[in-house]
């Protein structure tokens, strides 16, 4: 058994599954914060991190580059507070969030839960997170940084629960607005099982205003502060049936959005509330992607994500059409060193190719 599945196995397995994710998510916080030990690991574990931003296996996608294709999805690091000790374990980029514009706590617990036969997570956490004025701090802390400004990050952003649909656009618009100028992309994040009415906002008349108002206030954000435009994609379900997936696509289209994130969590299972993450997205989640591909053409760009465990399944996903791709339950089974062994997979295939 590997050290860390005995670790998991002894320790993190009787711990209840948010306050392990708090733990580990204080001891990479705080490695992050020490600059020799975080030179050091990320010199093992990801040294392509550390070759610039043009060496093999980096991507140019979303307007800048990437040192590689994998990296980290939203609902680890919900306020930006361990960026860079994610990417000292090997995540090419963070994304952070999902950010609302006002702080709130989430739902009550218990509200995460290991489908450990599946190797799956289940949540219904609620969007709990400090608020998009208290990330924006944290980013700009980091951002003022030599380090934190070279990090690639992208931004998940949500609306509040008390918020209505009718003025979902008003909060997206806050969240694009306040943190668009730390971000390397924003993800309009309508997908989530644990916000009430949420996913109905994926229909293309919900959508349309959300995307149309987040992308008006990023931009009236970054050109005011002299700052590049920020890339805007929007996150969708694996439940879409497939002709509203082509939907979302048509409409990333009409509204020259920059891509689309596929897929989040699914409600598709028996196994009480909340939204399964993990290898049984992992069928669905190429299906989507490989839709979304023969739809967009090679245009805007797509993050492939749901049931990567495997540097096989991060390839899968790409040979689908993802340009990037992230996930996050594995994280939890495989231990620290997996980004980094799927991303070292990745550049491997990249230098092989050429």
């Amino acid at each position: 058994m590997k050290p860390y599945h005995l670790f998991f196995d002894t320790v993190f397995k009787r711990m209840d599954p948010e306050d392990a994710h708090h733990l580990a998510f204080t001891w990479i916080g705080l490695a992050g914060r020490v600059p020799v030990l975080r030179d050091v690991v990320q010199g093992a574990l990801a040294p392509y991190l550390g070759r610039g931003l043009g060496g093999p296996g980096s991507v140019e996608v979303l307007g800048t580059t990437y040192g590689a294709p994998f990296g980290l999805a939203g609902g680890f690091d919900k306020d930006a507070r361990a960026v860079r000790g994610l990417t000292m374990l090997g995540f090419a980029y963070v994304e952070v969030g999902t950010i609302t514009p006002r702080p709130q706590p989430g739902n009550d617990a218990p509200r995460m839960f290991r489908e450990l036969g599946l190797r799956g997570l289940r949540n219904r956490m609620g969007f709990n997170n400090e608020g998009a004025h208290a990330a924006a701090a944290s980013l700009r802390r980091l951002r003022s940084t030599t380090a934190g400004a070279q990090v690639r990050i992208g931004v998940n952003i949500g609306k509040n629960k008390t918020t209505s649909a009718e003025n979902a656009a008003e909060d997206y618009a806050l969240c694009a607005r306040v943190l668009a100028p730390y971000a390397d992309y924003l993800v309009v994040n309508v997908s989530s099982p644990n916000t009430p009415g949420l996913r109905d906002l994926q229909t293309t008349a919900e959508l349309r205003p959300i995307l149309t108002a987040a992308r008006d206030a990023a931009d009236t954000a970054t050109s005011g502060a002299g700052l590049p435009r920020v890339p805007l994609l929007v996150k969708i379900a694996p439940d879409l049936a497939d002709d509203d997936v082509d939907a979302v696509a048509d409409l990333a289209l009409e509204l020259g959005l920059d891509g689309v994130a596929a897929v989040n969590t699914t409600i598709g299972h028996d196994l009480g509330p909340g939204g399964l993450s993990g290898p049984p997205l992992l069928e669905r989640g190429l299906e989507v992607v490989g839709r979304l591909r023969a739809r967009l053409g090679e245009g805007p760009a797509i993050i492939g994500s749901g049931g990567i465990t495997t540097p096989d399944d991060a390839r899968a996903y790409l040979a689908a059409g993802a340009n990037l791709v992230q996930g996050y339950t594995g994280f939890i089974y495989e231990g620290p060193f997996w980004a980094a062994r799927l991303n070292r997979a990745l550049v491997a295939d990249a230098k092989a190719a050429r």
